[in-house]
C-alpha cells in the first residue's frame, strides 16, 4: 500500500512504525474471509482491509478522528484472527492499537460513552473495586430488564449484569504474594501473573495451575507489586494507564530475574499473555524499559507452553470425558499457540475435540462484549452453536473472558485447560464439574501396584 506521510510525521515512532505496517498491505482481502464482524455484518469498513483503509486515511491526514472511523474502529474485536490469515505479514494489532490510542487522543466520545468506558478502566484492573462493582450487579440482576430499558446506557449496563457470576467466589488462599515450594527436587522457579479479572471471578486457574507446577517439581513465585498487566485500558486506547501497570510488573519480576532468577513468567490468561509477549515492542523507545520490557517479555509463557517442556506425568485417574477445546483468539491468533494444549490434554487421558469455526471470536475480547453487547452476543450464539455440534462432555479454555462469555450461553461446563491438567495428575476435581455432577463419571484411580 502507498502511503503518504510527511516527513515530520514519520519523526514520531509510532507513527513511523504504523507507516511500515500499512505499506506491508497488498489489498489481497484474505482477511476479510476470517474476520468475525465482516462475517456478521458485510461491511468492507468492517474488515481489516477496511479498517486499515480509514487507519490510514486518520493518520495522514492528521486529523481528528471522524465518527465513522470511531464506529467501525471500535467495532473491531482485536482477534487478530487476520493477522492468521494474512500472507503479506500485516501486523494488525499494533496498527489498530495505535488507531485506539490515536482516537483516544483526538475524539471526544459522547458523555455516555465517556462515563462507561471511564468506570471500566477505573474499576476492571484493580481487584477490590472490581469486586464491590460484582456485589452491585449480583444485587442489580433482579432488576436487569428495567436498567436494559434505559436510554443510551442499558444495553451495555445489562449486559454487564448478565455477565456477573450468580454468586461472588470466594478469596484465594493463594491471593497473597509469595513463594510456593515445589513437591520433591526442585526443577525450575518461575513467577505467576495474578492479574486483575481473573483472581475475582476464578480464583482456582492459578491455584490449579500452582498446584501443578509444584507436582512437577517447579517452585511457583507471585512477586509483591504485581497485578494487571495493562492490556484492558491498552486495548480501549489508554496508553498511559496501560503502561503504568506494565511498568509495575516489569519491575516487580525484573527484580526475581536478578534476584533468585525465573525460568519462566507463567500467565494462565491468553488475553493477559499476548500483552505481556509484547512490552518489548510497547516499550521499545523508552530508554529506561526498553531492555527490561524486552527481556520480560522474552520469558512470558502461557502455563501451556511451560508445562509442555516439563513432561507431564502419567494420569493418576481415567475419564471417558470428552473435551471440546475452545482455543482463545489471543491464544492461536495473539500467540500462535495452538497444538499445546491439545496435546497436554490428550496425555491427560481426555478425548479432544476441535470445534468448528475454531477461529473466528466468541465475542468476549476483553471490554468488547461490555461495550458492544450486540455483536457480541450473536457471536457467541454462533461459537456456543458450533460447540455443540461436537457433542461433548466439557469445553476447556485458556481465557478467562472467553470463559465468561462462551458459559452464560451454554449448559455444557466450562473449565480452564490447567484444572483438568491438575485433576488428572493428581489435584481435585475442578469446581465447575464438581457442582455439575461428574463425580459419578469418575472411575478408580490408577493402580501402579497393578501395573
Amino acid at each position: 500500500m502507498q502511503t503518504n506521510f510527511t516527513p515530520d510525521q514519520l519523526k514520531d515512532p509510532a507513527m513511523a512504525s504504523s507507516e511500515k505496517i500499512l505499506r506491508t498491505c497488498v489489498h489481497c482481502g484474505f482477511c476479510t474471509a476470517t474476520c468475525p464482524t465482516y462475517l456478521l455484518l458485510g461491511d468492507e469498513l468492517d474488515s481489516p482491509r477496511g479498517r486499515i483503509y480509514l487507519i490510514k486515511d486518520m493518520l495522514e491526514s492528521g486529523k481528528p478522528a471522524s465518527p465513522e472511523v470511531v464506529k467501525h474502529i471500535d467495532r473491531c474485536l482485536s482477534c487478530l484472527s487476520c493477522m492468521t490469515t494474512c500472507p503479506s505479514g500485516v501486523h494488525y494489532m499494533h496498527l489498530v492499537d495505535h488507531a485506539r490510542a490515536y482516537i483516544e487522543a483526538t475524539y471526544t466520545r459522547p458523555g455516555h460513552d465517556r462515563l462507561l468506558r471511564g468506570l471500566l478502566a477505573r474499576i476492571l484492573p484493580y481487584p477490590n473495586r472490581f469486586r464491590l462493582a460484582l456485589g452491585a450487579a449480583l444485587l442489580a440482576k433482579p432488576f436487569k430488564g428495567l436498567i436494559g430499558a434505559l436510554p443510551l446506557l442499558g444495553s451495555r449496563l445489562q449486559a454487564m449484569i448478565e455477565l456477573a457470576p450468580a454468586r461472588m467466589p470466594p478469596r484465594s488462599p493463594f491471593g497473597q504474594p509469595g513463594t510456593y515450594k515445589a513437591e520433591g527436587e526442585r526443577r525450575g522457579r518461575v513467577a505467576i501473573l495474578s492479574g486483575c479479572a481473573q483472581p475475582v471471578l476464578k480464583p482456582g486457574f492459578n491455584e490449579a495451575a500452582i498446584r501443578l507446577l509444584n507436582r512437577h517439581g517447579v517452585d511457583v513465585v507471585q512477586p509483591k507489586g504485581e497485578g494487571c498487566c495493562g492490556a484492558l485500558v491498552h486495548h480501549m486506547g489508554r496508553d498511559q494507564q496501560g503502561h503504568e501497570f506494565a511498568k509495575r510488573n516489569i519491575d516487580a519480576w525484573i527484580a526475581e530475574m536478578d534476584g533468585e532468577g525465573l525460568d519462566a513468567i507463567i500467565i494462565t490468561a491468553s488475553g493477559c499473555g499476548t500483552t505481556i509477549k509484547d512490552y518489548g515492542f510497547m516499550f521499545r523507545d523508552d530508554p529506561a524499559y526498553a531492555e527490561k520490557a524486552a527481556r520480560v517479555s522474552s520469558l512470558a509463557k502461557d502455563v501451556t507452553e511451560y508445562v509442555l517442556t516439563l513432561d507431564l506425568m502419567e494420569p493418576v485417574r481415567e475419564t471417558d470425558l470428552v473435551v471440546a477445546y475452545h482455543s482463545a483468539c489471543s491464544m492461536q491468533h495473539g500467540q500462535a499457540i495452538r497444538t499445546e494444549p491439545k496435546t497436554l490434554l490428550k496425555r491427560a487421558g481426555f478425548t479432544v475435540k476441535d470445534v468448528p469455526e475454531g477461529h473466528i471470536c466468541c465475542g468476549s475480547a476483553g471490554t468488547y462484549n461490555l461495550l458492544q453487547p450486540e455483536i457480541a452476543t450473536q457471536l457467541r450464539a454462533r461459537k456456543v452453536a458450533n460447540i455443540e455440534r461436537t457433542k461433548p462432555d466439557l469445553i476447556a479454555t485458556g481465557n478467562i473472558g472467553c470463559m465468561t462469555q462462551i458459559g452464560k450461553g451454554t449448559e455444557i461446563p466450562i473449565v480452564h485447560t490447567v484444572e483438568l491438567l491438575d485433576w488428572a495428575t493428581g489435584g481435585p476435581m475442578p469446581e465447575t464439574l464438581a457442582k455439575s455432577g461428574f463425580q459419578s463419571r469418575l472411575s478408580a484411580p490408577v493402580s501402579v501396584d497393578a501395573e
